[in-house]
């Protein structure tokens, strides 16, 4: 009996032994909503080149959902996304726009608009800036977290480069363009900064 019961648990020793081989906790699984989510914060940078290789639109459409994950004041949603891989609106865009150049050499880009039709209204129409932003930022560290390049090239609140987005992407009167985003696989050439400054960081009060 007792040999039995010896080899029943050598038996579930080896099972077990064989789950974990199967399916193996890594760090970046254990932690995965800790340090992989900060390296990839701390990682993301500014990425103005671009290889030649394609972004496609499921990826595209990934980078959307995650700006749609975005916070949102009294949860409005006052945003919509334009998704461009066409390659003469990219050109067109970068020949017009004189901060977002680099949409000639990149295969695709995203416009962050703001939709003042679902935004609030009086003083409060302005949170769609802020929620706005936040998606922008989603955009750009999902792009970092997929290995691709991403930089975020300002429209709003320049009523020159507005106009020229508008008038590029036949956009109505209600929607805004907060930025111009181009996306595509990065060269290498730009690094991640250190932006740490501890004289910025106050304790309680001023």
């Amino acid at each position: 009996m007792n040999i039995q019961k010896t080899i029943n648990i050598i038996l579930a020793l080896c099972l077990l032994l064989l789950i974990i081989k199967m399916n193996p906790l890594d760090k970046n699984d254990m932690n995965d909503n800790g340090s992989s989510t900060l390296e990839i914060i701390h990682q993301r940078k500014s990425v103005r080149n671009y290889t030649e290789k394609k972004v496609s639109k499921e990826q595209l459409e990934t980078l959307v959902k995650a700006a749609m994950a975005a916070p949102t004041a009294v949860n409005k949603q006052p945003w919509a996304f334009i998704a461009i891989n066409d390659r003469a609106t990219l050109d067109h865009l970068g020949y017009k726009l004189p901060y977002a150049k680099m949409t000639k050499t990149a295969s695709a880009a995203i416009i962050v608009c703001g939709d003042l039709s679902k935004a609030l209204e009086g003083w409060e129409q302005a949170f769609w800036i802020q929620d706005c932003s936040a998606a922008s930022q989603n955009i750009l560290l999902a792009a970092e977290a997929m290995g691709l390049g991403a930089v975020w090239t300002a429209a709003y609140p320049a009523e020159d480069r507005m106009a020229i987005v508008r008038d590029i992407l036949n956009l109505p009167e209600n929607i805004i363009p907060l930025n111009v985003i181009p996306v595509g696989y990065p060269k290498g050439i730009e690094k991640p900064k250190d932006k740490w400054k501890p004289e910025n960081l106050h304790w309680d009060k001023w």
